[in-house]
């Protein structure tokens, strides 16, 4: 089971300079008692320029050879309207190392409380004007995992506020089991809770604005949404990535079926 304080966590030190701002037991605490963190400048100077340049790198020369179920774009004929890229690391080893062997990861066994098993590193961008909201819902439901022991990270590349559809997290729904999801037609985010939202969501829901660089990390059960891009002129691109506990096991044989009914569904939509 997950440790109760930061002293039963495997993974964790009186390391500042891994969280940026605050101690790890605080983050600790933090996440168990909300569902989600924010570090600030988590990435800064030299080393956001690098990060920012790999992935104009990667998008102008891997995405033209990446297969069209792994590449969204609000319009599929208007390259400028990338919306998500699945698995990067899978495609290039700057990603790769930045995903598997990163101080992010470092982050996901503190969280998790030991050994992480990274799933998956995706590029998200509501571009200006066209980009649509994401739906609420809960990752564990897509992940398909038992025991749900999985964190998803949200890095900005960004200034991200309001206006261009800013995260927002349901402070504690974590704790309160998955809820009812059903299927949207909104591209990369296929499932959405039915009943969202309550009087207790509404309460409890918070936006929460970012600058490039700021890391924001949630429980796989935690509530989450964004509204669309009414900006005319500003991206809100960010980087996900997803980490299992290493103690989470997959239903293989349902995520594959759920995947390849997902992409069937996208082709006869004309969506890919």
């Amino acid at each position: 089971c997950r440790a109760t304080t930061c002293d039963d966590a495997k993974s964790c030190r009186q390391d500042n300079s891994m969280t940026g701002l605050t101690s790890t037991a605080e983050l600790f605490r933090g996440f168990e008692t909300d569902g989600y963190v924010v570090l600030p400048q988590f990435v800064s100077g030299q080393e956001l320029t690098e990060l920012l340049t790999h992935v104009d790198r990667f998008i102008s020369d891997i995405v033209p050879q990446l297969p069209p179920e792994q590449v969204f774009y609000e319009d599929k004929d208007n390259p400028a309207t990338l919306k998500q890229i699945q698995h990067m690391g899978d495609h290039d080893p700057w990603f790769h190392e930045l995903f598997t062997s990163n101080r992010f990861r470092e982050i996901a066994e503190l969280l998790l409380s030991g050994p992480v098993v990274p799933r998956n590193m995706q590029y998200f961008n509501k571009p200006p004007g066209v980009g649509q909201a994401t739906p609420p819902h809960q990752d564990g439901y897509y992940f398909m995992i038992d025991p749900c022991e999985a964190v998803t990270m949200w890095f900005a590349l960004d200034d991200v506020d309001e206006e261009n559809g800013c995260v927002r997290y349901v402070r504690g729904s974590h704790k309160h089991g998955m809820r009812d999801h059903a299927r949207t037609r909104t591209l990369g985010f296929s499932q959405g809770i039915v009943d969202y939202p309550t009087d207790q969501d509404r309460e409890a829901e918070s936006a929460f604005p970012a600058h490039p660089g700021d890391l924001l990390v949630h429980d796989a059960m935690t509530i989450h949404r964004a509204d669309g891009n009414q900006s005319a002129t500003r991206s809100r691109r960010a980087l996900g990535l997803i980490y299992y506990s290493e103690r989470a096991r997959e239903d293989t044989d349902a995520h594959a079926a759920y995947q390849r009914r997902l992409i069937e569904d996208m082709k006869s939509d004309g969506k890919i």
